[in-house]
């Protein structure tokens, strides 16, 4: 374990042995830091929070700070954060609410570029960037493999699916459904992220498939009903990845960003 003199940590903080703590660094209260996980100096990480194993955590970082919401009295609540992310300078990561599950939780892989904002009771997947001076506001869902572009804000409690792309300086007032690549303020859908499925080597058939299913939901004219229909009787059959469109669409209670 590689403590620096400078940091402040609380009797009932638990580090593990492999971990590094950068000069400056405050860890309070109930707070666990995984193996091989490494603050960089002057990050503060306030209370009741659980980090996992490898992340790196850079300087003027704000982790499990309490949080913004009025409501908030003082409840003991958390920030769960997983393993392998990379959280750059001056992030602010605040836990969650009693009024929800009283949990905020980042999951894996995840990268969060300088200044990036995550809200009370969000939850946060896996393998996604989020970029400079992204605003994420209470209660909101982010899936995994997504890509948001820098200083653009998401309301509370909206979801943002799976392989979707927010492109930069959009407002997001309404759910992102899967694969969906989305700009603008209000934002509007633009079609799909298809370079990201190149990306990720999927095949012609799979993004053509996709593709079918898009035209069906988005421009087709059809009710949300009877898009999902004629999603899972034309393309799901053969592809199962449209089951990602299908559950945007049945779990949105926002509507979703055409």
């Amino acid at each position: 374990m590689t403590i620096h003199p400078t940091a402040l940590i609380d009797s009932s903080a638990t580090i593990h042995p492999s971990a590094q703590i950068g000069a400056y660094c405050v860890i309070g209260e109930q707070v666990t830091i995984g193996a091989e996980t490494v603050l960089h100096s002057h990050v503060v990480v306030k209370k009741y929070t659980r980090i996992g194993a490898r992340n790196e955590i850079f300087q003027f970082a704000s982790i499990g700070e309490d949080c913004q919401d009025l409501k908030y009295r003082g409840e003991v609540t958390w920030l769960e954060i997983g393993d392998d992310n990379r959280i750059r300078e001056a992030c602010s990561l605040h836990r969650g609410t009693a009024q929800d599950n009283g949990i905020t939780r980042i999951g894996n892989r995840n990268l969060l570029m300088v200044n990036t904002h995550i809200a009370h009771d969000c939850v946060v997947g896996d393998d996604n960037v989020i970029a400079n001076n992204v605003g994420i506001a209470g209660h909101v869902h982010i899936g995994n493999h997504i890509i948001i572009g820098g200083n653009s804000g998401i309301h509370q409690f909206c979801r943002v699916d799976d392989y979707s792309l927010i492109g930069g300086a959009s407002l997001i007032l309404k759910d992102v459904a899967a694969f969906n690549m989305v700009s603008g303020n209000p934002a509007k859908s633009h079609g799909l992220n298809i370079e990201g499925m190149r990306r990720k080597g999927w095949s012609k058939d799979t993004i053509n498939a996709l593709r079918q299913a898009y035209r069906l939901v988005f421009r087709a004219g059809l009710t949300k009903d009877e898009a999902i229909a004629a999603v899972r009787e034309q393309i799901l059959p053969h592809e199962p990845l449209a089951q990602l469109l299908i559950d945007s669409l049945n779990n949105s209670q926002r509507g979703v960003v055409r």
